[in-house]
């Protein structure tokens, strides 16, 4: 029956979204997982659950008109993409990149439904974004871009219908002017967005979330094999927020950090990586990763991103893009004794990269709860605006540590109950999936 069940729901996940791969590869993984526990409960099958988890309530698409700095009119297209609403409002990102289609806001804004279930807190699951790219615009390009973007946006979302959040391209700078757009035209201050300002509404450890939240799930998967961050080298890809403060939690619990990357290419430094450096270049002046080998004779730089899983590790943390380890990467991670994946980017391994992962039987920590910090800090920053209240950092940081080893608790606790024990892909789908097909049975078809 399994096996029938995910065919089936395949075929109608590839006959309505078309040539939408990253959705079709997503989709396929949890229907994967969640297929022994559909035979199980008969009733899932009749409501056609899954079927209609795979649909999403809404897509939004618009069109995005500004002027650039040269008077000349832009026209770029926007996205949201409303998931699923059953245990709360849709919450999810907002990315700004030129890769940005529709099929990549679904893969995204599925994957957040059962994301977001696992931290334990009431949102739902969503995704939007823009095939705009910030890089190289002007304070005031971004800003036009951003006021277009909501003239549009700000209709369909709302502190208790859909919140989103930054993501790739979407930082404080693009959240404000977003904010400030929506607050002009709804004459409402509300928690409608978050990863805001901390003196206007945004909650202390937003910015770390993501990053520390993956090295505190990352850190119990090491205490189930008897293993601790001391002394471990560590490869991290990318070097954005989640990079950089996976980074310097993984330093403060004892590990070397030795590579970090972008777009461009990579650097290595056996002495391990000066993490204010990185800051200097990506936060403060938004340079390339090669800048690090300027000021630091220890470091190589090499073009091209991809190699970077050649370095040898004992843990990698892909923190980049989607499917940027592929079966070769992974392969050479295990030849070069690498004991600890944890995933800080959305779906950065494909399936033949897991399947040589579990097969090698290292530890393995899927997106869908290794970077769940970030998004369950956004909770509590919509927590924090409708109590108007503010948490200090220690407070939201012992939240964030919490929701973790819950999640890691709630994924471990379903692969072992389904036969699966240690399967932290299969748990995650299956923890996340029953709770929001619980609600959706409770709920009747809607």
């Amino acid at each position: 029956m399994s096996e029938q069940y995910v065919d089936e729901v395949m075929a109608l996940v590839t006959q309505r979204n078309p040539g939408e791969e990253e959705f079709h590869q997503a989709a396929r993984e949890v229907a994967e997982s969640v297929a022994p526990v559909v035979a199980k409960r008969p009733e899932l099958a009749k409501a056609k659950v899954l079927e209609r988890m795979v649909e999403p309530e809404r897509q939004i698409m618009f069109r995005v008109p500004w002027v650039d700095d040269d008077g000349e009119v832009q026209v770029n297209r926007g996205f949201r993409v409303e998931f699923n609403s059953a245990i709360g409002p849709y919450k999810g990102g907002l990315r700004f990149h030129p890769s940005v289609y529709l099929g990549i806001i679904k893969f995204l804004g599925f994957e957040q439904i059962f994301k977001n279930a696992l931290t334990t807190t009431p949102i739902g699951g969503g995704k939007g974004g823009s095939d705009f790219d910030p890089k190289g615009k002007s304070d005031n390009e971004v800003m036009r871009f951003c006021q277009s973007f909501m003239s549009e946006l700000y209709r369909h979302i709302g502190p208790d219908t859909d919140v989103p959040a930054g993501d790739i391209g979407v930082g404080g700078r693009e959240i404000g002017y977003m904010f400030g757009q929506y607050k002009k035209l709804t004459n409402t201050f509300a928690g409608v967005l978050t990863g805001k300002g901390i003196g206007w509404g945004g909650s202390l450890v937003r910015t770390e979330a993501t990053g520390y939240g993956l090295v505190y799930i990352v850190t119990r998967a090491l205490a189930d094999r008897g293993e601790d961050w001391n002394g471990k080298r560590v490869v991290i890809s990318g070097s954005g927020n989640v990079a950089i403060y996976a980074t310097q939690k993984a330093q403060q619990l004892g590990a070397k950090v030795v590579a970090l990357s972008d777009s461009s290419g990579y650097i290595v430094d056996d002495d391990g990586i000066t993490l204010d450096t990185v800051k200097d270049i990506k936060e403060v002046r938004r340079g390339r990763i090669r800048e690090y080998t300027e000021t630091h004779s220890s470091a190589k730089y090499t073009d091209g991103w991809q190699g970077i899983w050649s370095v040898p590790c004992d843990v990698a943390l892909p923190s980049a893009t989607q499917n940027e380890i592929d079966g070769a990467a992974a392969k050479q991670l295990v030849d070069n004794g690498c004991i600890a994946v944890g995933e800080g980017a959305n779906m950065p391994s494909t399936p033949e990269a897991i399947d040589v992962f579990q097969q090698a039987d290292l530890a393995f920590v899927p997106a869908k709860a290794a970077n769940a910090g970030g998004v369950a800090t956004s909770a509590l920053e919509m927590t924090q605006n409708s109590m108007r209240l503010d948490w200090s950092f220690d407070e939201v940081d012992a939240k964030l540590k919490g929701i973790m080893n819950a999640v890691y608790d709630q994924a471990a606790g379903a692969a072992e109950q389904y036969g699966k024990k240690g399967d932290l892909v299969a748990g995650a789908n299956i923890a996340g999936f029953l709770k929001v097909a619980d609600a959706m049975l409770a709920q009747g078809v809607v």
